[in-house]
């Protein structure tokens, strides 16, 4: 039987009569609801609901939001995102909760291990960590989309959000990326919820001495990885210029360190201040910026293993806004879900974390 969870009423943010988009705990709940629509719309098409049967269109319209464009993937037809115009009544429209509000949202949904898109989301994910979302369908189809509601914002670039979860975050990251390295450097607010880090789990590791000392002495190994290969292909300071090129770009980023696909930003964040802490900021500077995995094969580069240009791996951030649920998660599904969210009671943890 389809999700209790799938019904707005049942499981949505329904004390959010009154949205302050000046609010950082109203705009978390609202974008991870947008999330939800897409995969109630997703799961709407896939149980065939429609009209007053559909359960998607609660999710947006509690927030006076209108769903503009629905974004379908060409190789097996499932919804994959959705993007979301803000339409406030007159009566409601608040002229200084408006200034903060964004015009368009532009959502991505993660996957879903139902037989009507397992197969491709599944695709996906192997690509994602191969690296290797970039060439495919799903996502050309998801620039085009932040393309066309760019040219709709009329200039108003930072009226346009990005959102997404799993992943979705992985889609919204990219597209995000893209842009911030763009002529003129587009940089979009983005909403990004357990966002795969593709890495050993470290965070999982109970010892906290343990756990820094595995850390400590990965920078050291990637960094003297990434020297090595840079020397070979003389693309140090390519590398560093196209890292470095996306230090403008603050996307907030939510993660639960029980959900083994996103706990380790927890880490990877922490451990750089540690590092300059200790005066070793060079070299944590250049193992935040690589991955020996893809150092090693190439994945990412131009001209593969550190040789020049290219960009990072997709996971790796120069800054972000984290925010980590310190609550309790008894298990995966509720620690990777992103349900958890939109509740009122998260014992949350917030760090601005800027390269320099």
């Amino acid at each position: 039987m389809p999700s209790l969870n799938d019904l707005f009423d049942a499981s949505g943010p329904t004390y959010l009569t009154n949205v302050n988009w000046n609010c950082p705990h109203h705009r978390r709940s609202v974008m991870a609801s947008l999330v939800q629509g897409v995969y109630v719309l997703e799961r709407d098409r896939q149980w065939n609901r429609q009209g007053p049967d559909a359960r998607a269109p609660a999710w947006w319209r509690f927030f006076h939001i209108d769903l503009h464009q629905v974004l379908v993937d060409a190789a097996d037809g499932s919804v994959f995102g959705a993007v979301y115009a803000f339409r406030p009544p007159l009566h409601l429209l608040d002229p200084a909760a408006a200034a903060a509000a964004p015009h368009f949202v532009v959502a991505f949904r993660g996957t879903i291990t139902k037989k009507g898109s397992a197969k491709r989301d599944l695709e996906l994910d192997l690509q994602l960590v191969r690296n290797g979302l970039e060439g495919k369908s799903r996502f050309r189809a998801a620039m085009q989309a932040v393309h066309d509601t760019l040219a709709a914002a009329a200039g108003q670039h930072r009226r346009v959000w990005l959102a997404g979860h799993s992943l979705g975050s992985a889609i919204a990251t990219l597209a995000g990326k893209t842009l911030a390295r763009s002529a003129g450097g587009v940089l979009l607010p983005a909403f990004l919820f357990n966002a795969p880090f593709v890495s050993a789990p470290v965070e999982r590791i109970g010892d906290l001495r343990v756990r820094q000392g595995v850390r400590i002495a990965s920078s050291f190994v990637t960094a003297a990885v990434a020297a090595v290969l840079q020397q070979r292909g003389g693309g140090s300071a390519a590398g560093e210029a196209a890292f470095a090129a996306l230090a403008a770009w603050v996307p907030d980023l939510f993660v639960n360190p029980a959900d083994p696909i996103s706990a380790e930003y927890v880490g990877y964040f922490d451990h750089r201040r540690k590092m300059e802490a200790i005066g070793a900021g060079a070299v944590g500077r250049l193992a935040t910026r690589n991955s020996v995995k893809d150092l090693l094969l190439g994945i990412g580069k131009k001209g593969g293993g550190g040789g020049g240009g290219g960009c990072e791996p997709l996971h790796l951030f120069p800054s972000a806004v984290l925010t980590v649920n310190r609550g309790p998660s008894p298990d995966f599904k509720t620690a990777h879900g992103i349900h958890q969210w939109w509740r009122p009671d998260l014992p949350l943890e917030c760090t601005a974390h800027y390269y320099t």
